[in-house]
């Protein structure tokens, strides 16, 4: 035997990672554990972008639609690519993790950070999901092969830490470096990085069972025997036969539509929650990041505890109850809070938390549930059943997205003009308050023809909150007694209200003409010739300048300032702060919509509870577990005696 013939099976062991023998508890634990950190990499890849959306849009120059259409895409993609991952139950699941977990991690990296336009960025996200789309497949898969049914609660649990621990690194990562490195790419190096690591780390360590293996139904871990000894006898190809037909069946198309209604809040999370804070609530992208760690960490911890207590028990559908429920209450909190701008990020907090607990207890129960109600029907078309299940769901969530744009169109304006209008307003203040308070019309005739008097004298009454009629004489007094005005302006205010009541007061008359010559550097007879022409005003006109002539000045001079903003920038607020001025006071009710569209759809999730397998009863599903322990003796017992026999 040559070197050559030696070597060719370590050679294809990196390929061919199929086990022909059930794996004992350490390499299980390894083999699951690894599945379950690939799982966290994918999502926590394919939610970075979450966490610096806004940057995005606006670096990219995506328009709110734009950006919401290329997540549409993606998903669409990524449905696609869920349904054509059933083929792992043929092809096997570990390979396409892998691969999968270098090509996502690539793109992370270094094709997404360096995407120049849209149109590359939405090219790259959408063979991003394509990927995703069939490894988040392949991954549950692996979790059911590794795991009988006895302990899939726990394996569920740890699995579907895999979306939530993704979603909370991306948030705490968001959280504590935006600050020292606040451009968008650097979160999706760090996200590459740590992605590519766990494909190297996948690539030589994960392993998958032969499909005589992972084709049998596995109750516990004492079955181990009879389904190794069962492998050698059994038929892939026949177990597969009518596989997609065998799972188009009511008990698994309906819990999977049901459960993806279930998630349209989690996704709007991942997706949209930075957007939400910071335009219905002005929260910065560090501050919606913080508020939402929450929601995740507290859904990692139910989503283990629930796992664990579900096994225990021996029943998945009163924890889908209990869950659904809580999670009820804590969504119609927070959609009932959505209006109310004074609420604070801890009441915020709170109710996530209340939302995350309820649905990471009903979210492990199902997926141990769902998994089980495939094996009902056939074991060999797990996958198949998963595929289903990942279309379902990523069909729901490009529907859900899409309808975004119908549901809260508000966000559209704040996104895509609300940056420039703020960035002028916070520029600019005081012109900008001018501005919002001159009716646009007055504004443009003015930007037409400045020296038009009508549109002065408007804008100088709705800036000086006086009658136009008041305005107007004020403004013809002031042009008519300019040289007056100003001799008044240079006396004391105690003497010129001493010559008002007293015209003939030597005493005033002489301090008078010395505040004129001192203020106006006049002579002494240009002073006293002054205070006579003053002296002739009518009481009326000086009592009418005396009382609006300050206001009027303060409005001329701030209308006068508003020359200070560049041209563009006042057509700018011109054609859009009305549009989002209107669009920030519709955006809260809009997303409050949205939120109770979420809440509908868990409370859709529960009738469907019933139609999974499983027992309500702690003690039938025990019972259950003893006949089928039964079963196998009898079954092991058999084959013993037929080997004796032969």
């Amino acid at each position: 035997m040559t070197s050559t013939t030696v070597d060719r099976p370590q050679a294809r062991r990196l390929w061919n990672r199929q086990l022909e023998s059930y794996p004992e508890a350490g390499p299980r634990a390894f083999y699951l554990g690894l599945t379950v950190v690939g799982t966290i990499a994918l999502y926590y890849e394919l939610y970075v972008q979450g966490s610096v959306a806004t940057q995005i849009i606006q670096d990219l120059g995506f328009s709110w639609t734009g950006f919401v259409v290329m997540l549409v895409v993606g998903n669409a993609a990524g449905a696609l690519a869920s349904l054509a991952a059933g083929l792992a139950d043929r092809y096997g699941r570990a390979n396409i993790v892998v691969a999968g977990l270098f090509i996502t991690g690539l793109i992370i990296a270094f094709g997404l950070p360096n995407a120049g336009s849209t149109g590359v960025y939405l090219v790259l996200f959408a063979v991003l999901s394509i990927v995703e789309g069939a490894a988040l497949v392949a991954t549950p898969a692996l979790i059911r092969d590794f795991s009988p049914q006895v302990g899939r609660g726990v394996a569920m649990g740890f699995w579907t830490l895999g979306p939530v621990l993704g979603s909370l690194i991306v948030t705490t990562v968001a959280t504590n470096t935006l600050d020292s490195h606040p451009d968008w790419q650097f979160q999706f190096h760090v996200c590459g990085a740590v992605g590519l690591v766990v494909a190297v780390v996948a690539f030589f360590g994960l392993r998958e069972l032969s499909p005589r293996l992972r084709d049998q139904l596995m109750v516990s871990m004492r079955d181990r025997t009879l389904v190794e000894a069962r492998a050698a006898g059994l038929d892939t190809r026949q177990a597969l036969e009518g596989h997609w037909r065998q799972m188009l069946r009511f008990d698994i198309l309906g819990p999977a539509l049901a459960i993806s209604l279930f998630l349209i809040l989690y996704y709007a999370l991942v997706a949209f929650i930075v957007v939400y804070f910071a335009t219905v609530f002005g929260f910065s992208e560090q501050k919606s990041n913080s508020i939402v760690n929450w929601y995740w960490a507290t859904n990692a911890v139910a989503l283990v505890i629930a796992g664990v207590a579900s096994d225990w028990i021996r029943v998945r559908k009163p924890f889908m109850l209990v869950g659904a429920c809580i999670s009820l209450v804590g969504v119609g909190l927070f959609a009932a809070t959505a209006t109310d701008a004074g609420t604070s990020a801890g009441t915020f907090k709170l109710y996530l938390v209340i939302a995350a607990l309820g649905a990471g207890i009903a979210y492990v129960a199902w997926m141990a549930a769902f998994t089980e109600t495939v094996e009902k029907h056939n074991p060999a078309a797990t996958a198949t059943g998963l595929a289903v299940w990942g279309m379902t769901i990523r069909t729901i969530v490009t529907l859900a997205f899409a309808s975004l744009l119908i549901v809260v169109p508000a966000t559209s304006t704040l996104v895509d003009s609300g940056p420039r209008v703020k960035a002028i307003v916070e520029a600019h203040p005081q012109q900008v308050a001018v501005l919002q308070k001159v009716d646009p019309a007055v504004l443009a005739a003015l930007q037409k023809n400045s020296g038009d008097q009508q549109a002065q004298v408007q804008a100088l009454a709705q800036i000086s909150g006086l009658p136009p009629a008041q305005v107007a004489r004020t403004v013809t007094l002031s042009a008519k007694y300019k040289s007056e005005i100003a001799t008044a302006a240079a006396i004391d205010g105690p003497t010129l209200a001493t010559l008002t009541t007293d015209p003939s007061n030597a005493q005033a008359q002489r301090r008078a003409v010395g505040d004129i010559v001192q203020k106006l550097g006049v002579s002494v007879p240009q002073a006293a010739a002054r205070l006579t022409a003053l002296g002739k005003v009518p009481p009326e006109d000086l009592a009418l300048l005396a009382k609006n002539g300050p206001p009027v000045q303060q409005a001329a001079a701030r209308l006068q300032s508003v020359s200070q903003v560049p041209p563009a920038d006042l057509a700018y607020l011109s054609a859009h702060a009305q549009d989002v001025a209107d669009a920030q006071k519709d955006a809260p009710g809009q997303w409050q919509t949205y939120w109770w569209i979420a809440f509908a759809g868990q409370l859709l999730f529960l009738p469907f509870i019933f139609v999974l397998a499983g027992r309500w009863s702690p003690k039938a599903a025990r019972a259950d577990e003893a006949e089928h322990e039964r079963f196998v003796e009898q079954e092991l017992a058999r084959l013993r005696s037929r080997e004796g026999g032969v």
